[in-house]
């Protein structure tokens, strides 16, 4: 019987990774495969016995981290002696989460298991030395983007390049209308609520983005509530996991209590949706940039890190830019304001001027479906199938010997 481990470490890689599951289940050679590690939501769905939480994982940046330490290096060494005895696999997938999957892959290698990383960490913009450490863990790099596989040949380290497996998902032309009234029907209220302006809001997928991004992002809300006062305006804020949804609810007590009229929904899940719906888009850096831009939506980027997290990761970064949209057109096409620039009037003003400008909302639509089409690739079957190959490589070999 197949064995894959594999292991995600936020939703960003629980998204990711859950086509890829449902793809193995419709190669034949991989019937009854089993299929374990550390996954959300998504990949459960899709037979991944999860052995550990994922959200002890889900932490962004040294400071962040170095909290979550202890509790990190022990789940390692459990699921390295774990795949290292009885749960030895045929081959290991880590999926992005390159601070915790490379470590696990080296030792995994060593130990004579086949190892595959579906997405590759961001060496292009910053902290290219681990190029040499992606060397020692993975005996294939499988990329999401076109230009990466000439950085791993240069290296000599074997690499595919997938695609985005996103570009699959969203369609190339939106439907507005369609989305705002499945959220109008989620939220039990008239299907005509929304057919005024609509701004979403995502503050983020983790609890420290939360505890810094998302007051400037509801303080944000506040102002231009108050700037298009006359203006009907809906904010609509997707809760990417339960645990979030508390924080949330807080902040926007308080908005409520300055603000009553405000028009603010939470919404579990449905970042889809609520990026479809939405005429410009409030953003914290990550994953979800990707797909506000794969949805053709003028956004405003925004970041916070605790300071020494950010002087760090200053000193260790070489792109002028940090949002996905930016680096993949390689300019700005969106406005990124980060750290002492995340303030409540600068975002606004960004914001404002989306609104203010349809012909550069026009231009910039148009540069979104030449990368959504660059990215546009069967990435959930291309990785499955480099799974699938190396399995059963593993299997004649053990056949063999």
């Amino acid at each position: 019987m197949p064995k894959l481990a594999c292991v995600a470490g936020e939703p960003s890689g629980d998204l990711l990774a859950a086509p890829v599951l449902s793809a193995l289940n419709q190669i034949p050679d991989m019937a009854g495969l089993q299929v374990y590690g550390i996954g959300g939501p998504r990949m459960q769905a899709e037979g991944l016995s999860s052995n550990w939480p994922m959200d002890t994982l889900s932490v962004r940046g040294y400071v962040e981290a170095i909290k979550q330490l202890p509790a990190i290096l022990k789940m390692r060494k459990e699921l390295i002696a774990h795949l290292l005895g009885d749960g030895r696999p045929d081959v290991f997938l880590g999926i992005d989460a390159p601070d915790f999957n490379l470590g696990v892959e080296i030792q995994l290698r060593k130990a004579g298991i086949p190892t595959l990383h579906f997405v590759s960490p961001s060496i292009w913009a910053w902290r290219a030395g681990r190029i040499k450490k992606i060397a020692q863990a993975v005996d294939r790099m499988l990329c999401i983007f076109p230009f990466e596989t000439e950085i791993y040949d240069r290296a000599g380290v074997p690499s595919t390049y997938v695609g985005h497996p996103l570009a699959s998902e969203i369609p190339l032309e939106p439907n507005p209308k369609q989305a705002r009234e499945k959220i109008a029907n989620t939220l039990h209220l008239s299907t005509n609520v929304f057919d005024s302006l609509v701004i979403a809001v995502l503050p983020g997928s983790r609890g420290s983005e939360i505890e810094l991004i998302a007051p400037v992002f509801f303080e944000t809300m506040q102002l231009l509530a108050s700037r298009l006062k006359g203006q009907k305006l809906n904010f609509l804020i997707p809760v990417a996991t339960p645990k979030l949804r508390e924080p949330l609810e807080q902040l926007l007590l308080q908005t409520k209590n300055n603000h009553p009229d405000i028009q603010i929904h939470l919404l579990d899940g449905m970042a889809d949706e609520v990026l479809e719906a939405a005429d410009v888009v409030l953003i914290a850096s990550g994953t979800a940039t990707l797909q506000a831009a794969l949805w053709k939506k003028p956004m405003v980027i925004s970041y916070k890190v605790p300071w020494l997290t950010a002087q760090i990761m200053k000193r260790q970064g070489y792109l002028p830019y940090v949002g996905l949209p930016n680096i993949l057109c390689g300019e700005f096409v969106v406005p990124e304001l980060l750290q002492d620039d995340a303030t409540a009037e600068k975002l606004l003003n960004a914001l404002q001027d989306w609104l203010d400008n349809p012909i550069k909302v026009a231009k910039l639509k148009e540069r979104f479906v030449q990368m959504h089409e660059t990215l546009r690739r069967p990435t959930g079957l291309l990785v499955a199938q480099a799974v699938a190959q190396t399995i059963k490589h593993t299997q004649k070999q053990r056949a063999g010997s």
